[in-house]
């Protein structure tokens, strides 16, 4: 059954129990969709709920959960189903299985819409599930990255890790500290019956509880606040921009840290926000109205040997790179990237990464601050890229983290590099390394 065939079924509104077959069909078909990993699941999520409109809200939340469910735990299901999820495994018994084992569904529930033989092999999903499982399966890694953090972690260390991206990320949010006090959004959100507390570390942050629609709340319609991870927060305050600086966001992206860089300067100064994307650039032009930053100056490039960097030269005191990388320290949020990265994967963004550091320094005056960061997990995108850079770049001295976070008044102990874990910090995975022009 196709994707669009399976909501005509469904209607405009589904029946009002938790499981359906209707259900049962859209959330098979959605996951059909997103198992060919030709796009990032959220994307064929997107594309898949805009072709069908008209179901609620509610249902959407459910086939979302299950998706994202049956790509967190996909080797315990295979191994509890006996076949590979995306070569063998039909969407529709893993549906059942994610249900019925992940996600709490009693027998009961399914019995009206699921044959005889299938509510047996339910039975012993629910049994198989809950019964010790191999490491792998337990960490629920594919192989080559298990491999990978092995060489860093202890298999205890590593299950904790693997543990901690399993289970998904909350909502947290950036106060825009010069227009609102986070004192005052968090009274704002406890009138409106809102869940919500101070993030631990980020001076700027607020974490939700639970699942809210916040993109509909007058708050951030009037800019006051933004979607934002609590470390791509902290990745800012690294950074560290003053009043009046001339400043850098070298991947600017959709701009959430170029907005939070912003605030820090108090509007002051110039901030570039540079990007190769056209389409994520026109994304970032609204938030940033909303906003109501006047320093940013969003530009895109061609790579980072345009001559528009060439003619900033030794002109830049800060300069952020959060470069494109593999992800892999946000699968509590995106959990397909790890079926969909490869290690040729990871020595193209290792390649790519060294050559964007390259251009970016360039862009850093004697006394600047340049700060190197990526959302994964692995050494070879991560210190490894840092080291090779500071052998060929004799001008650039590595400044302790956790010093800069001192200075900051963040208490957060840290080394000679920013690490964050989702187990350990409440937050998705970072690196950062703080590089200063000597000379």
């Amino acid at each position: 059954m196709t994707a669009r065939s399976a909501f005509a079924v469904i209607g405009s509104v589904l029946p009002a129990t938790r499981f359906s077959r209707p259900l049962l069909d859209a959330c098979s078909a959605a996951l059909a969709a997103v198992l060919k990993f030709a796009y990032p699941a959220d994307t064929v999520l997107s594309r898949f709920f805009r072709d069908h409109p008209k179901v609620g809200q509610r249902d959407r939340a459910m086939i979302s959960e299950t998706v994202y469910a049956i790509l967190r735990r996909g080797r315990l299901l295979e191994r509890v189903l006996g076949r590979a999820l995306h070569d063998g495994v039909l969407p529709r018994d893993a549906v059942l299985a994610a249900w019925a084992g992940l996600l709490g569904a009693n027998l009961k529930e399914l019995e009206p819409f699921v044959r005889r033989a299938e509510r047996e092999v339910l039975a012993g999903v629910k049994r198989a599930i809950r019964e010790p499982q191999p490491f792998e399966v337990e960490c629920d890694l594919p192989d080559w990255l298990l491999e990978r953090l092995r060489q860093r972690f202890d298999d205890a260390a590593l299950l904790e890790l693997a543990k901690g991206f399993q289970r998904p990320g909350p909502l947290d949010l950036r106060v825009n500290l010069p227009r609102i006090s986070r004192e005052d959004v968090l009274l704002r959100f406890a009138t409106d019956g809102i869940a919500a507390a101070a993030t631990p570390y980020s001076p700027a942050g607020v974490r939700l509880v639970g699942k809210q629609p916040v993109n509909r709340h007058p708050l951030f319609a009037q800019g006051l606040i933004e979607v934002q991870d609590e470390g791509s927060q902290l990745l800012c305050h690294l950074l560290g921009p003053r009043r009046g600086e001339m400043v850098v966001d070298f991947c600017a992206g959709a701009g959430g840290k170029t907005l939070a860089l912003g605030a820090m300067m108090r509007s002051t100064g110039r901030l570039y926000a540079f990007d190769v994307s056209d389409r994520r650039l026109n994304y970032f032009r609204p938030r940033l109205a909303r906003s109501g930053l006047s320093n940013v100056h969003p530009q895109r490039i061609e790579n980072e040997r345009d001559p528009r960097i060439g003619r900033l030269a030794g002109k830049i005191d800060r300069v952020l790179v959060d470069s494109p990388c593999s992800g892999l320290g946000t699968l509590r949020r995106n959990p397909d990237l790890k079926w969909r990265q490869t290690p040729a994967d990871i020595e193209e963004f290792s390649r790519r990464q060294t050559a964007i550091l390259a251009g970016a320094a360039r862009l850093i005056k004697p006394g600047g601050r340049l700060v190197y960061a990526t959302c994964s997990v692995l050494p070879d995108e991560n210190n490894a890229v840092v080291e090779r850079f500071m052998a060929s770049q004799k001008d650039f001295a590595l400044r302790p983290s956790g010093e800069i976070l001192a200075e900051e008044r963040i208490a957060l102990p840290m080394g000679g590099y920013f690490e964050l874990w989702p187990h350990r910090h409440g937050t998705d995975a970072f690196f950062a390394a703080v590089l200063e022009r000597q000379r």
